[in-house]
């Protein structure tokens, strides 16, 4: 007979934790979201490092900010947008490239990047003989490949020469041409074992076998220089009318005139390099700095550029016109130096290192790292049996995990407790059938999926935990997830609204269009001239009312086409520094002597300050009607959903004395005494029934929580 009886059954505490009331760090909850304390702060932190540099605010403005930064999250989800897949993905997407930086062994990182910046000090010249070996060749194809370029190597150590038989052994295409010389190159501009093979081999030497993605190289080292460094440059330059390839040799000729003459004048005249590049230069991102450009290295820079550059020798040399593709340049040299500080460099070196190919020595580092921190064990002998899946069937496709491989039961490893079965690795091996030969051996076949495979899970298994791990992560992630949010819904409600309704803008713009008004203007011309006699001979003909400014031009220009430039256009304060040093009341300035140019201004109108038309100011109408929307949608939100602040954690916060939430009181615990179910039942009518509640029977800790036991 079953006799069925309840009874309390309460639960020894081990840790003296449990019996203290959890601190609330608790400093928002807007709906049922709470935000803690240290995760608003964390986010105050990083932005106000960055938004103090604009608009320094408080901790109460940034909390108001935020408040409406969630409330507006809130809204999107409320409506289901963060379960639309489009969402997912794109989450999902930028989870993908936030976790690499958590991915890689950041140690092993910072030693690429440090030998890459050794290495760039130098530059090395050599010359290679390729046979090529894909990287899943077969083993036949592998030893075949690798043992005519050890031949060629003896061949080479014996005597023969090197340039002879890259023509005729290299199956590198060039090489027929170049004899296999690769010219000048640094760290990062071959893969990673060739430029290992090419810095660590001395001037004069062959190198050792090199295997690569490409197959088996040797390499002769003919020489290693200091590397070019960096050199600063200020330029003139002509444009060609038309992009590169796409210019008639009389275009080119043309160009070549102008920049021949500007040439002159520098050179044999004596001009002010910078103000002739502020007067004539069609490169306008810089003209007006005298034609500066920023320090630049090797591969910055066009190549017939680059090399008259830093074929320059003292700062102030000047080129003769350098042709490239994009037009004629007079180039002259400011400074030089060698290559900047690592640290100055580490930020682009990083980039760098990150596309190469040696940065999946990071990974392997790493994946090295965790199988020892996770007791990586795996089991060779449940490997081996996986050869006989790799059947007919298999190489045809059609073989079907599901249904065929239930007895694929053992573990093949174990990972931090986990298990992944023969079941596991079967799956990854059926995705792999397409790239696999069905002619190689069992064993390497497997264990070349294997290896991979055994990779990939263990940074997979990295990858799940990184939010439990590393809280900066979390964050990042919760940023992410809710930025994106807000962004898909506040281009609904707020940007792509204030476009779209054009009603609601023309509205707007009436009730505030005398926020949008011209400044006084004035339509004007002004006349750049070459000389002062042709300045007089100019305004000599405006003064007699000769309007027709392209024809004086022509004129003008006939033997030069630097002597006259016109420059039209609606002005304001400021817009233009000629047109701001004449009076607006006069038709025609006097003479402005500018260094080497002559310059005076044709005032063709005065146009008073007006309203702005809605066409004049669209940009500026619509933002700000973007913001009165969006302060519109906020008073909406704030009306509809609920918003709690903890007062006392927002003083603590602001004091700086957060550190009294880690003060945490412990309730006195009952000592009781005699049956233990009185006790019990006594305990529960002190105190309640839960497992945070506890009372002390002789010497030891009980919780008052109720559990079911089901005794025979």
């Amino acid at each position: 007979m079953i006799k069925r009886t309840i009874l309390a059954f309460a639960t020894v505490l081990f840790a003296f934790s449990a019996m203290a009331q959890q601190s609330n760090r608790t400093l928002l909850t807007v709906a049922d979201e709470e935000v803690s304390v240290d995760d608003f702060l964390s986010i105050y932190n990083k932005n106000r490092s960055i938004g103090d540099q604009i608009d320094p605010k408080s901790l109460d403005e940034y909390l108001d900010l935020f408040i409406n930064f969630k409330l507006k999250v809130k809204d999107a989800e409320a409506l289901g947008m963060d379960t639309i897949p489009s969402f997912i993905k794109e989450l999902a997407g930028y989870r993908t490239q936030l976790a690499k930086p958590y991915l890689v062994d950041k140690e092993a990182g910072e030693d690429l990047i440090k030998e890459a910046y050794d290495r760039l000090q130098y530059e090395v010249r050599a010359s290679h003989i390729l046979i090529q070996a894909a990287e899943n060749a077969s083993p036949a194809d592998t030893l075949k490949a690798y043992r005519k370029i050890s031949n060629l190597r003896k061949e080479i150590l014996a005597g023969a020469d090197f340039a002879t038989l890259a023509k005729k052994n290299s199956e590198d295409p060039s090489a027929a041409d170049n004899a296999g010389d690769l010219g000048y190159f640094s760290a990062l501009y071959m893969v990673y074992p060739f430029e290992n093979a090419a810095y660590s081999t001395a001037v004069g030497e062959v190198s050792e076998i090199i295997r690569t993605r490409f197959g088996y190289h040797i390499m002769n080292v003919v020489d290693k220089r200091v590397s070019r460094g960096e050199v600063q440059s200020a330029h003139i330059m002509v444009m060609f009318p038309n992009k590169s390839g796409e210019n008639s040799t009389e275009e080119i000729a043309k160009a070549k005139l102008k920049i021949d003459e500007i040439y002159q004048k520098v050179v044999a005249e004596g001009a002010d390099f910078a103000e002739m590049a502020k007067q004539y230069s069609d490169d306008k991102n810089n003209a007006n700095k005298g034609g500066e450009l920023p320090w630049f290295g090797t591969n910055r820079m066009v190549e017939s550029f680059e090399d008259a550059a830093f074929s320059l020798e003292n700062s102030g040399d000047i080129s003769a016109p350098v042709e490239t593709p994009f037009g004629w340049h007079i180039i002259k040299l400011l400074d030089k130096k060698g290559l900047t500080s690592y640290d100055e460099m580490k930020a682009d070196l990083t980039k760098r290192v990150e596309k190469d190919s040696r940065s999946q020595r990071k990974r392997n580092s790493l994946i090295n790292k965790l199988k020892e921190s996770y007791n990586f064990k795996e089991y060779a002998a449940a490997k081996k049996q996986m050869e006989s899946v790799l059947t007919d069937e298999f190489f045809a496709m059609e073989w079907n995990v599901e249904e065929d491989a239930n007895h694929l039961t053992k573990t093949l490893f174990v990972l931090n407790g986990e298990k992944y079965s023969q079941k596991d690795f079967a799956r990854y091996l059926a995705r792999s059938a397409k790239r696999l030969k069905k002619e190689e051996h069992p064993s390497v076949v497997i264990n070349s999926v294997y290896s991979k495979w055994v990779d990939d899970q263990v940074i997979a298994y990295e990858d799940s935990r990184l939010e439990e791990k590393y809280n900066d992560f979390r964050l990042l992630m919760q940023e992410y997830h809710d930025g994106i949010l807000l962004y898909e819904l506040t281009d609904d409600k707020v940007w792509n609204k204030a476009v779209k309704d054009t009603t609601g803008l023309k509205e707007f713009y009436e009730l505030n269009k005398n926020n949008y008004m011209w400044d006084a203007r004035v339509d004007a011309h002004v006349f750049n001239c070459a000389t002062e006699k042709i300045a007089k001979k100019v305004r000599k003909k405006v003064l007699k009312g000769c309007r027709d400014f392209e024809k004086i031009q022509a004129k003008m220009n006939k033997k030069s086409p630097l002597n006259l430039d016109i420059k039209e256009g609606r002005f304001l304060s400021g817009d233009n520094a000629t047109v701001d040093q004449v009076s607006w009341t006069e038709p025609v300035s006097e003479l402005i002597f500018d260094k080497d140019n002559v310059k005076f201004v044709f005032i063709a109108k005065q146009i008073e300050p007006q309203v702005k038309l809605l066409s004049e100011a669209k940009g500026k109408i619509t933002s700000d009607y973007q913001d009165y929307l969006e302060k519109e949608w906020i008073e909406n939100l704030r009306a509809k959903i609920t918003v709690e602040v903890n007062d006392y954690v927002l003083g603590l916060a602001k004091t700086g004395n957060l550190a009294e939430l880690d003060i945490v009181e412990v309730p006195e615990v009952p000592v009781l005494k005699g049956h233990f179910e009185k006790a019990y039942a006594q305990a529960v009518e002190i105190l309640g029934s839960s497992k945070d509640l506890v009372f002390d029977w002789y010497g030891n800790l009980f919780t008052t929580e109720f559990k079911l036991i089901i005794a025979q």
